[in-house]
């Protein structure tokens, strides 16, 4: 027992060590501007550039096969830096800081970021609801995932690393056609390289054999308003780079009302996995985390 102990002390102590400096290099670029591009002119110069490639998309909220379709995109004058530094939600915040694990959504600017214990661990763009079906805002929690399936709204619709939020109304994320600006029917559209990040960051629920859940996943939190007959907000960023920025204060009253619930349920995954009698559950050891009922998929 003690050298498993042992080896996992290490274990632990290693990642933390390798997340340490990961942040630190973490690079800022020297400029913080943006500029109208041709998109085909900027192909034709950085396409093989994947790291680049990633920004530009995830500025623009599109995919690559979108991106070559507009007839104007923004780039950064400098793109030598993180693809933190061309999104809007703040790299570390201190309200966070009891909260392992947590992801937001940003309506307004069409971004995600995951944080842990109020770190930015990873943010990329989205596509969410379109103006009639919007995405519902609020806490939510990560339910079940399918590496592939189906939607039941159309038959035709393969979603890829898809992840269950509301499992009433079949929200979650998952890959699908990003054309830069909300149009899902309410699910919130990835690129595949961030669905696939998300779908294996994530802790789903846990349920008993009567599906009851036990323990909820990670908590998600919504936020924000998009104004869909306005221009795409991003475009604003040519005048003014920080128009789109996130502050700490806004995450921070984002999260305030549902801090206790979300800690809450931590305590619960914790004591769960730790084996203490506090909670003592009668089917806890035949407890499935992938079971679940599949109502919808947008």
């Amino acid at each position: 027992m003690t050298r498993a102990v042992f080896i996992l002390t290490l274990i632990m102590f290693l990642f933390s060590c390798e997340y340490s400096n990961n942040k630190l290099k973490r690079k800022r670029p020297e400029s913080n501007s943006y500029r109208f591009e041709d998109p085909n002119k900027w192909l034709a110069k950085y396409a093989k550039d994947t790291a680049l490639l990633r920004i530009i998309l995830a500025v623009n909220k599109t995919d690559s096969s979108h991106f070559a379709q507009m007839d104007s995109v923004i780039a950064p004058v400098d793109i030598s830096g993180d693809i933190a530094y061309y999104l809007p939600f703040p790299l570390s915040i201190s309200y966070l800081k009891k909260i392992n694990k947590i992801i937001f959504f940003s309506y307004a600017t069409q971004t995600f970021a995951t944080y842990e214990k109020g770190e930015l661990i990873y943010t990329g763009p989205t596509n969410m609801g379109r103006k009639k079906d919007v995405t519902p805002t609020g806490l939510f929690f990560a339910n079940w995932k399918a590496k592939e399936t189906t939607s039941t709204f159309n038959d035709e619709w393969n979603l890829r690393w898809n992840f269950n939020i509301s499992n009433k109304q079949g929200i979650g994320w998952h890959q699908y056609d990003m054309p830069g600006y909300p149009s899902s029917h309410s699910c919130l559209r990835l690129l595949e390289k961030d669905a696939q990040y998300l779908y294996n960051w994530a802790d789903q629920w846990i349920l008993d054999e009567k599906d009851n859940i036990i323990v909820n996943g990670t908590p998600i939190i919504i936020f924000g308003n998009y104004d869909f007959d306005a221009p795409r907000p991003w475009l604003q960023l040519v005048a003014n780079p920080r128009y789109l920025d996130i502050t700490k204060a806004e995450l921070q009253n984002q999260t305030k009302p549902y801090l206790n619930k979300i800690l809450l349920e931590q305590r619960k995954r914790e004591t769960f996995y730790s084996g203490s009698k506090e909670l003592q559950h009668p089917v806890a050891s035949a407890y499935r985390v992938n079971r679940y009922i599949k109502i919808a998929a947008r």
